[in-house]
């Protein structure tokens, strides 16, 4: 095994223990008996389960979710009980196309996040506890395929091209993981402004249509900066989301962060 898998397996062995990781524990655990779909049917049910959970606890802007509410809907027992148990014999390489693969991710990686705080009851934030920006997004996983996936995992693992986590060392799969191949063909910055982190600082919940991904993303991009930036030119000032400092190499450094927003501002300013 070359040098840099053994670092990362050692990297993820001590941050499980320090989170108190338990490496079985997913959170679509049931006995459903497989069935055949295909990709297509499950990405549209897990897209539909994000939908009707909007509908039954969240307001219009997708920042307020109800999660009281949303734990005792008919439409989270449909998704619990029916719907994320299928994920265990889903075999993500049907995904043929890049905007059914990123659309299902996205969709999948919001679903998660809603499904974590529920089970995890978490109270105010999901980094309430200590190494909570570690602890929840890795605790917070399904069994897809037979293959345990946490939201760290979707995100810079599957969505990020396997890139690692902004502050920590090295790749995020080892390069013999069977997940790789599970991975976007290219790398799109935007699906920062797609993935909710159940955070004030992260973008509201939507949900994603393969054949509608470039526009859509590019909306969730230009509504995330206007919303997210100030500039000040009395002092040649710059103010925006913290998410562009957290990932500034996915933008290629400062000028690329300043280039993005820039043109993702609207046409006025």
């Amino acid at each position: 095994m070359a040098f840099n898998d053994r670092f990362i397996q050692a990297r993820d062995s001590f941050l499980n223990r320090t989170t108190s990781v338990d490496s079985d524990l997913v959170l679509n655990a049931s006995t459903l008996a497989p069935q055949n779909f295909s990709g297509r049917d499950l990405a549209a049910e897990i897209k539909m389960a994000v939908d009707q959970f909007k509908i039954s606890a969240m307001d219009d802007s997708g920042y307020n979710v109800n999660y009281a509410s949303l734990r005792e809907s008919s439409a989270y027992h449909e998704y619990r009980n029916y719907c994320s148990p299928r994920l265990r014999y889903f075999d993500p390489v049907k995904l043929n196309t890049q905007g059914e693969r990123v659309s299902f991710w996205i969709n999948l990686y919001n679903a998660l996040v809603i499904d974590g705080i529920i089970h995890f009851e978490v109270q105010s934030s999901v980094t309430e506890t200590r190494w909570g920006i570690f602890s929840f997004f890795r605790k917070a996983a399904y069994n897809v395929g037979g293959q345990r996936l946490s939201l760290d995992d979707i995100e810079h693992g599957i969505l990020r091209g396997n890139r690692g986590f902004p502050y920590l060392p090295g790749a995020h799969f080892v390069s013999d993981d069977p997940r790789l191949a599970w991975g976007v063909d290219k790398f799109d910055n935007r699906v920062h402004f797609a993935l909710n982190c159940a955070s004030r600082s992260c973008p509201p919940i939507r949900t994603y249509k393969s054949e509608k991904m470039d526009v859509q993303l590019d909306m969730a991009s230009r509504n995330f900066v206007d919303a997210n930036t100030i500039i000040i030119p009395a002092s040649s000032q710059l103010r925006t989301s913290a998410i562009f400092n957290w990932y500034k190499a996915d933008f290629g450094g400062k000028d690329g962060v300043i280039d993005f927003i820039l043109n993702h501002l609207p046409g006025d300013d």
